[in-house]
């Protein structure tokens, strides 16, 4: 699969944090932007809950023991946002 230069993309790493590759703006919950470590085109984010640099990525997965849940399904995965409708 070619993905377009242009494009950000986010890498689920195995047992670790989200790559985030791109340019990109991180918001915290109220809209503030979380400014970069650095200024790489990269950024890991924490997927563990365990970083002391949250929300991005220290590494803590690995003394953790963090894995990864079961493997993802083969069709794709729908988010959604809000509130779902009543059945």
């Amino acid at each position: 699969m070619t993905i377009p230069a242009d494009k950000v993309t986010i890498t689920v790493r195995k047992n670790g944090s989200l790559l985030v590759t791109g340019d990109v703006v991180i918001l915290d919950h109220v809209g503030n932007i979380i400014p970069r470590i650095n200024d790489k085109p990269n950024v890991a984010l924490c997927r563990c809950g365990q970083s002391q640099r949250k929300p991005f990525c220290d590494g803590s997965h690995k003394m953790s023991g963090f894995i990864d849940p079961v493997e993802p399904p083969d069709e794709p995965i729908r988010a959604t946002i809000g509130t779902p409708k009543a059945k």
